[in-house]
């Protein structure tokens, strides 16, 4: 398989396609047009644990979040930290506000839109951990530019991430996990890969709960792999 180098990272196209699905039930527009105001990511200027939240703490951010079940388990588990959500597809979004509203998770804060506008506007060596949950594998060669794991996101989430943070990865699409692998091969330097032994990446740690696309993956007949790695100091 090819490689394709993406180049200075603050260059770099978004990496998503459609944005909106089946119109939302009223309750959901409701959802949307009180609740995402409340608990929005600023359009603008630099993105700060202590501007989010007023104080400091450990931030994550998930890029691509679905319907936010893995960020409500995370942030529901972990109060203390902070979580930043990136989604640019209008349902998921509005799922996730229900989580948000149902389970009162104060410590979370959305972004509705491409994932590489909040990362630029954070500080650099300030995120503990960074998410990438099954994201579109975008199978096509010809598309393989658009994968969130391509050598400019990459550079880009290391340039943001603290040394000693995590960046986990979830894929059940053969191609992706095979890019994948590739690509964060060679950003050795950048992040260490965790697993020592085969069921480090076949089977789900501890703390990462299932998602809804996991769960079909697994109906549909196919594993799902999660991949571990250690910024480097």
């Amino acid at each position: 398989m090819t490689a394709h180098k993406q180049g200075d990272p603050t260059t770099i196209n978004r990496l998503y396609g459609r944005s909106r699905g089946h119109k939302l039930r009223k309750s959901q527009q409701q959802l949307v047009d009180e609740l995402l105001p409340q608990i929005a990511v600023p359009s603008e200027g630099e993105i700060t644990s202590e501007r989010l939240f007023g104080d400091e703490r450990p931030l994550h951010l998930e890029i691509g979040f679905g319907g936010g079940e893995h960020l409500a388990y995370r942030a529901d588990l972990l109060p203390d930290h902070g979580f930043i959500g990136c989604e640019p597809f209008l349902n998921g979004v509005a799922t996730a506000l229900a989580h948000v509203r149902e389970q009162h998770l104060a410590n979370i804060r959305l972004w509705r839109g491409d994932a590489l506008d909040v990362l630029r506007r954070v500080p650099d060596g300030s995120l503990g951990f960074v998410y990438l949950l099954h994201p579109d594998p975008w199978p096509k060669a010809r598309h393989s530019k658009r994968r969130m794991v391509n050598d400019g996101p990459i550079d880009l989430i290391a340039a943001k991430m603290r040394p000693g943070g995590e960046l986990r990865i979830a894929t059940d699409h053969p191609v992706y996990l095979d890019w994948a692998l590739m690509v964060m091969a060679r950003h050795a330097a950048q992040f260490a890969w965790l697993a020592e032994k085969p069921s480090d990446f076949l089977e789900r740690p501890g703390g990462w709960p299932a998602t809804r696309y996991e769960a079909k993956a697994v109906r549909e007949g196919r594993r799902a792999y999660y991949l571990r790695y250690r910024r480097a100091d």
